[in-house]
């Protein structure tokens, strides 16, 4: 079922996406060599308990942690844990919270550090994809019309593997609702937006093949070559002329640009 918000819940929901978004930021101001994803899951809960709200990952259908934290070849739904990150890592760092009942869902890929041409491009792109989804997430496009633009920008123009198991969806009371957003599609297909729909839109770009598998633990997806991955995530309301970006990426690459540990130099 599709639902569609009043102007009120998406001022709420707004709120809940830029408790993520700081929540992000205070991610931005700490990672470093040495410091674990595990770390970051503590530091990542207790700084939304401390604004009054529930990080909405844990124990969602089992899960065992507070965010998702997936680094190089991990595509998606990594477990913190406590190897220490070092230069040269790429981390994806994913996370939910339920503010006054909405749920706010996004995501950001951090670079450690030193890497090769390659990986800053795949960062770079997947970035921009994500923005040229987003441009069309206005009324009367349809959710084709967003797979499309981010397939185009990463799969037909740099040839990186786009992920069809996972998917884009809508967001509100509930962390996942209706409709699925996949990366890859037709332009002109799939369900037609209206007004104050909620969409949490997500690319997620491998730089080799688009091929994954799952790990062991039932969570944990990882690219089938063993090439690195990369991930991206706003949550977005359609509108007349130009999508409603509830997230905040700003403070996050304010945080970013000032730490040392961290590469920015993509954008």
């Amino acid at each position: 079922m599709i639902i569609h918000k009043t102007e009120a819940e998406i001022a709420l929901m707004k709120d809940a996406a830029m408790l993520v978004s700081k929540t992000l930021t205070e991610v931005a101001k700490v990672l470093k060599p040495g410091i674990t994803t595990l770390d970051i899951d503590k530091l990542c809960a207790s700084f939304v308990k401390e604004h009054n709200a529930i990080p909405s990952f844990y124990n969602y259908h089992g899960y065992p942690h507070n965010i998702c934290a997936s680094v190089n070849d991990v595509v998606v739904h990594g477990f913190p844990n406590n190897t220490a990150l070092k230069n040269g890592d790429i981390v994806s760092i994913d996370m939910g919270v339920i503010l006054k009942g909405w749920h706010g869902d996004h995501a950001y890929t951090f670079i450690m550090g030193d890497v090769t041409p390659e990986i800053l491009q795949l960062v770079k792109v997947t970035k921009e994809s994500l923005y040229k989804g987003i441009e069309k997430a206005v009324i009367n496009n349809r959710v084709g019309d967003i797979s499309f633009a981010i397939q185009e920008h990463t799969e037909r123009k740099y040839g990186y593997g786009v992920v069809r198991e996972l998917v884009g969806h809508g967001l509100g009371r509930s962390l996942h609702e209706d409709p699925q957003v996949p990366n890859y599609g037709k332009r002109g297909t799939g369900h037609k937006m209206k007004e104050n729909l909620v969409l949490a839109i997500e690319p997620m770009i491998n730089l080799g093949g688009r091929e994954v598998f799952t790990d062991v633990d039932g969570w944990t997806v990882r690219t089938q070559d063993g090439k690195p991955s990369v991930h991206f995530e706003h949550d977005v309301c359609v509108k007349r002329n130009q999508a409603l970006i509830l997230s905040d990426y700003s403070i996050i690459e304010a945080a970013e640009k000032t730490n040392p540990y961290l590469n920015s130099s993509y954008y």
